[in-house]
C-alpha cells in the first residue's frame, strides 16, 4: 500500500504544477454532484410527480381539497409544496365572500408564484459552479498539456546530439502533458454530464410545478363560479 501511495504521489509530481489544482477541481465537482443529487433527489419527492397530479386533478375534480393536501403531505417534494401553498389559498378563497371568481383566482396564482420563487432557487443553487468548471477545467488542461509540451522540446533542444538523459526529460515532459490532458478532460466531461443530468431532473420538476399552477387555477375557475 506504502509503494502504490509513494507511486501515485510520485506520477502526480510528474505531472507539474498544474496536476494538483485540476485534482482540487475534480474534487469540488465530486462534492457539488452529492451535494446536488441529495437535493434533487430529496425535491423530487416519493412517487412520480405526474401520478402526483393527476391524484390532486381528481381530487380538486371531486371538490375533496383535504384529499389533495392530504397528497401532497404523501409525496414531499417541491411540487408538492407548491401545490400545497396553492391548495391551503384555494380552501381559503371557497369560503371568501369578499372577492369575484376572477380575483380568486388571481390570488391563487400569485400564492403559486411565491411558493415557485421559493422553490427554485434551491434547486438550481451551485449549478453555475459545475458549468463553470467543465469549461476551466479543459482550459486548466490544456495549459498543463501545453507546459508539458515546452519542457519535453526544451529539454530535447538542450540535449545536443541526444542521449538517455535528453530521451528520459522528453519522455518526463509528453508525460507530464498528458497527465494534465487526461484529468482536464476528465473532470470537465464529469461536470458537463452531472450538469445536463441536474437541469434535466429540474426541468421535470419545473414542469409539473407549471402544471400544479394551472391545475389549481383552472379547477377553481371551474368548480366555483
Amino acid at each position: 500500500m506504502n509503494n502504490k501511495g509513494a507511486n501515485w504521489m510520485g506520477k502526480m509530481h510528474e505531472g507539474g504544477p498544474i496536476v494538483p489544482l485540476l485534482i482540487t477541481l475534480f474534487l469540488i465537482v465530486i462534492v457539488f454532484v452529492i451535494e446536488r443529487l441529495l437535493t434533487i433527489t430529496k425535491a423530487l419527492g416519493k412517487g412520480n410527480i405526474a401520478d402526483f397530479v393527476r391524484k390532486v386533478q381528481y381530487h380538486l375534480a371531486n371538490k375533496n381539497v383535504d384529499a389533495a393536501l392530504q397528497e401532497c403531505d404523501k409525496q414531499q417534494g417541491s411540487v408538492a409544496n407548491v401545490m400545497k401553498a396553492g391548495l391551503r389559498k384555494y380552501k381559503e378563497m371557497i369560503g371568501n365572500s369578499e372577492l369575484d371568481t376572477e380575483q380568486k383566482v388571481l390570488t391563487i396564482q400569485k400564492e403559486v408564484e411565491e411558493a415557485t420563487a421559493l422553490e427554485l432557487p434551491m434547486l438550481e443553487k451551485n449549478l453555475v459552479f459545475l458549468s463553470t468548471i467543465a469549461s476551466v477545467a479543459t482550459l486548466i488542461g490544456l495549459l498543463g498539456t501545453v507546459i508539458g509540451m515546452i519542457r519535453a522540446f526544451s529539454s530535447l533542444g538542450e540535449g545536443g546530439s541526444g542521449g538517455s538523459s535528453a530521451a528520459n526529460d522528453l519522455a518526463k515532459g509528453i508525460s507530464e502533458a498528458l497527465y494534465n490532458t487526461a484529468l482536464g478532460i476528465g473532470t470537465s466531461a464529469v461536470s458537463i454530464i452531472m450538469y445536463n443530468v441536474f437541469t434535466t431532473r429540474i426541468d421535470s420538476i419545473t414542469y409539473g410545478i407549471d402544471e400544479s399552477g394551472f391545475t389549481l387555477t383552472q379547477s377553481f375557475a371551474s368548480n366555483y363560479k
